[in-house]
């Protein structure tokens, strides 16, 4: 009897060694984002990591190595998020069929959006970490907007081109795109003064569907104002 050609390869197990680097960015990308990189040293990193401080300088070169680290982290998780809601930021974007489908595009994006930023852990941290780069943006930044901003928003303006027939690289379709960003991320960094005025004690998944409710009515209620003239 010949065996399945189906079978699943098996998975590589992290080595010791990968553990540890993955540990080492996720207690900077903690540490950074909390307490700045100059307020943050290597050795208090290496604690949160539970690894040898050696290990920074052997797997990074040093402390700005593992920022730009940090920064690489962000990008492969957040292109990961993206990917499943608007399509592989590196791969060239296909037409919708029609503007209905590109608004249905639209709303599943917001949605996504909103059920990773406002309700999962690790956003807060990545949120707390961005938000620093760009109060003092750093090479760190130029990865994250390199491998993230720009291509998401680019690839948002063209779904909302062909959602409303808007130009894509217009100057109204580029901040109309920040403003349904924005709205989303208003959530993670007003979180707290969120759930004290809503009563919750968290947001989470129930809580967050709530959100994208009132996000998505924002959506519809903007499309609505607009006719695509190709109609």
């Amino acid at each position: 009897m010949s065996k399945s050609t189906n079978a699943k390869t098996p998975r590589r197990e992290a080595s010791p060694a990968d553990m540890t680097r993955t540990a080492l960015v996720r207690a900077a990308l903690k540490l950074f984002g909390r307490q700045g990189f100059d307020g943050t040293s290597t050795r208090e990193i290496a604690a949160e990591a539970k690894a040898n401080i050696g290990s920074i300088a052997y797997h990074f070169g040093g402390k700005e190595g593992l920022r730009n680290a940090a920064a690489d982290y962000i990008v492969d998780t957040i292109q990961t998020i993206a990917g499943q809601a608007i399509g592989n930021l590196q791969a060239p974007a296909a037409a919708m069929a029609d503007p209905e489908a590109a608004r249905a595009h639209l709303f599943t994006a917001l949605e996504r959006m909103v059920a990773f930023i406002a309700a999962r852990p690790e956003a807060g941290e990545i949120v707390q970490f961005v938000l620093r780069e760009l109060s003092h943006p750093t090479a760190a930044l130029d990865r994250i907007y390199d491998g993230v901003f720009e291509p998401a928003h680019r690839r948002l303006c063209l779904i909302w081109e062909q959602a409303t027939g808007e130009p894509a690289e217009s100057e109204a379709t580029r901040l109309t795109v920040f403003t349904l960003i924005g709205q989303v991320v208003y959530f993670r960094i007003g979180r707290e003064a969120v759930m004290r005025r809503m009563g919750w004690r968290t947001i989470g998944d129930a809580e967050a569907a709530k959100i994208a409710t009132a996000v998505t009515d924002n959506l519809g209620a903007i499309l609505a104002a607009r006719k695509d003239p190709r109609s």
